[in-house]
C-alpha cells in the first residue's frame, strides 16, 4: 500500500487530536508538534471535518478535536476520506493471471489492518497483536 503524504499527514494530525488532553486543540499546535506545512495542515482538517471526523470551533480558544472517541476512530477511517475508494483495474493476462489473487489477498489484509487499528492505539502506543 502506498499513501500519500496527505494521508500521512491526516493520520499525524489525527493521532495528535487522540492524545490532546479534552478540548480544542490549535491547528498551529498540530502543525508545530506533527511538523505538517500549515498550509496542508489547514486543507486536511477542512476534509476531515467535512467528512465528521473532527469537529471545529473558531476564535481565541478555538481549534480542534475528535468527533468521536479515539477507540472509535480506525486508520482505515482516516484513510478512505482523504484517498477515497480505490479502483481496481489491474489485469494480469496468461501465465501472471494468479497475481490478481495475491494483489487482492494483500489489499484485503492492509484493509483489516487498518479496520483493526485505532486512533486510541496510536495515541497511547500500544497496538493490537497483528
Amino acid at each position: 500500500m502506498r499513501l500519500s503524504a496527505r494521508t500521512q499527514y491526516a493520520l499525524r494530525a489525527a493521532a495528535e487530536l487522540a492524545a490532546a488532553p479534552p478540548g480544542p486543540v490549535s491547528a498551529e499546535r498540530i502543525a508545530a508538534a506533527q511538523d505538517i506545512p500549515r498550509r496542508f495542515l489547514d486543507n486536511i482538517l477542512l476534509q476531515l471535518r467535512r467528512a465528521g471526523l473532527i469537529h471545529s470551533q473558531r476564535g481565541p480558544d478555538g481549534g480542534y478535536w475528535l468527533a468521536r472517541p479515539p477507540t472509535e476512530i480506525t486508520l482505515a477511517d482516516v484513510v478512505l476520506v482523504v484517498e477515497g475508494v480505490a479502483q481496481e483495474n489491474e489485469r494480469f493476462p496468461g501465465v501472471a493471471r494468479p497475481l490478481a489473487s495475491v494483489w487482492g489477498a494483500l489489499r484485503e489484509h492492509e484493509q483489516a489492518t487498518l479496520n483493526e487499528i485505532t486512533l486510541a492505539h496510536i495515541a497511547s502506543g500500544s497496538l493490537p497483536p497483528l
